[in-house]
């Protein structure tokens, strides 16, 4: 009862929401968009590699894949920040730049781990995608005179793109609040700050009953978009 008489919601609303919708929301969206962009990027070029004739190409692609959807994100977070300035920076000095040093900011790292991790999802949608689309366009383009990197680029991807919109919007949804796991790379996301705020005042059922809230007010509003956008695109089909 001690714990609930000293409740001070008021205190930790007027505090830390502010910290939250300030530089905290402005690391989370900017982690968001550009991690996403940059796994739309990547998902369009591994899901072309895999279903590439060179076998080669696909099979290196193949690999990639598995590594990346077989070990966890904030293990790929942790590595990227902490590891992989140390390989480049370990190669530099291999080729003669004895003086240079790699680093990558906790938002450099965010980006590059959630873009590359959602990649790999996003390259099999895309593919899905790609496949599911009627040979018989293909052909046509084929025979109308376009080459089969003109139809490809400009019959089938569109429509499938078009049609992977749908799970693109559940994919932001989840990057959102994968964001979380940038705390342990020490971004000042939303987690982050508050369990900054958490270890300053001790509001600990305060803070983190806002952190939720404050996810919620984002992520509720996408995902119903994202469902509103399904029922256009599922509408435009029929």
């Amino acid at each position: 009862m001690n714990i609930l008489r000293n409740l001070d919601f008021v205190k930790a609303i007027k505090d830390l929401l502010p910290q939250l919708l300030g530089k905290a929301l402005v690391i989370v969206l900017v982690a968001t968009l550009a991690g996403f962009a940059l796994g739309i990027l990547s998902g369009f070029l591994l899901a072309l590699a895999r279903i590439s004739k060179n076998k080669f190409l696909n099979r290196v692609v193949v690999l990639f894949q598995e590594l990346i959807r077989g070990t966890p994100l904030l293990v790929q977070l942790v590595y990227i920040y902490y590891v992989v300035p140390l390989l480049i920076t370990c190669l530099a000095q291999l080729i003669g730049f004895e003086d240079y040093k790699c680093n990558f900011t906790p938002l450099t790292a965010g980006i590059l781990g959630l873009g590359i991790n959602y990649g790999t999802y996003i390259a099999e949608v895309i593919r899905a995608a790609i496949l599911s689309i009627d040979g018989g366009q293909r052909e046509a383009a084929l025979a109308l005179g376009l080459t089969p990197s003109q139809a490809m680029m400009r019959i089938v991807v569109p429509q499938a793109m078009k049609n992977s919109i749908p799970v693109f919007g559940n994919y932001l949804v989840m990057m959102v609040k994968d964001t979380s796991l940038m705390s342990y790379i020490t971004a000042a996301e939303f987690l982050q700050t508050a369990k900054a705020y958490t270890s300053q005042t001790f509001l600990t059922i305060e803070s983190y009953t806002i952190l939720a809230g404050v996810y919620l007010i984002i992520c509720i509003p996408l995902g119903m978009l994202a469902k509103w956008i399904e029922n256009k695109t599922s509408i435009g089909k029929r």
